[in-house]
């Protein structure tokens, strides 16, 4: 909707004969969605903040079926009536996790048989470069040497969202660098001056400023590179509605370390393709990285279970499914 028609050019997603840009003209957006919306026998809502869209197409369709996708804090938490109106008129509703899944039927009181889990999957055009190389750029940029072990986080990192984990991982690292010496721990992402001021500060407190790397923002382009260049991806995440960031470090063979509270567990297959800890314990994330660091081969992800799940066809066949 906020996207000019331009952005389809070269879109491998949308291409520019089935993209629809407006610009952020919501009025224009919300006529033509009505209309289509009216002549079509399925309509699926990407975000809960189209629930008005869909809502006024099964008024003026009631034939129409609407499917909601639901995502993940946005929707675990008490909505107004309006929304609950309107929510609670959608045929179905897809979650992108078992914990979304089920905060919704506990939270809205929304029947079971409207509510299906319906994982993400990795992105088709993902590239995958060899994993048995490190990009000579980034070991330069990062002060980096053959021997280190290198963990990963892709976050933002800011006061809102320390519910990623970054700042238990820096409090497990104090337990085990004495051990680990060669650990560089590399949070890549954009930041917020105050948050980054923040985690600096841990840093200093926890003597790991020869152990920590901050990035700062990363090119799109750079991510298979971070992804390749990790031995290990942590984020002890305690509010991830699913996590496609984990399934996309091991799609690039990296293992990983996740939280057992959100949506996280579906991403690991319940731990069968990484290990699960409570974000909130030290000691377990601790215990984890050096388990993982210890038997590194064991913890190397099952790549033909990681595609049976989460590769790009078993999604078109799923939500197929859900459409018929």
């Amino acid at each position: 909707m906020h996207d000019p028609k331009v952005c389809a050019v070269d879109n491998k997603y949308f291409p520019t004969e089935i993209f629809c840009g407006y610009n952020a003209n919501k009025t224009i957006f919300v006529k033509d969605a009505l209309k289509a919306g009216a002549r079509s026998n399925i309509v699926i809502l990407s975000h809960i903040n189209l629930l008005l869209v869909g809502w006024l197409i099964k008024k003026i369709a009631p034939n129409t079926t609407v499917i909601l996708l639901a995502h993940g804090i946005e929707i675990w938490s008490t909505l107004s009536k309006q929304k609950m109106m309107m929510l609670t008129a959608c045929n179905k509703i897809l979650s992108v996790s078992s914990f979304t899944n089920e905060r919704i039927q506990a939270v809205h009181n929304i029947p079971k048989e409207k509510c299906f889990v319906f994982n993400n999957c990795i992105d088709p055009f993902l590239e995958k470069p060899d994993k048995k190389i490190r990009n000579i750029e980034l070991i330069k940029r990062y002060n980096l040497k053959s021997n280190d072990i290198i963990l990963l986080t892709i976050t933002r990192l800011s006061e809102k969202d320390r519910y990623k984990g970054y700042t238990q991982v820096l409090k497990s690292l104090v337990l085990i660098v004495n051990k680990n010496k060669n650990i560089k721990y590399i949070l890549a992402g954009s930041y917020e001056v105050q948050e980054k001021k923040y985690v600096e500060s841990l840093i200093a407190k926890y003597n790991l400023q020869s152990n920590v790397i901050i990035t700062g923002f990363i090119k799109e382009e750079e991510l298979a590179w971070h992804f390749s260049l990790a031995d290990i991806y942590i984020m002890p995440s305690s509010k991830e509605g699913f996590g496609i960031v984990f399934v996309e470090a091991m799609y690039y063979g990296v293992p990983v370390i996740a939280g057992n509270v959100d949506g996280s567990v579906d991403a690991l297959l319940q731990g069968k393709l990484g290990i699960i800890i409570n974000p909130e314990d030290t000691n377990g994330i601790t215990t984890a990285l050096q388990k993982m660091i210890e038997s590194y081969n064991d913890y190397k992800p099952n790549q033909a279970l990681l595609m049976k799940h989460f590769g790009y066809e078993n999604y078109k066949q799923n939500l197929d499914t859900f459409l018929n």
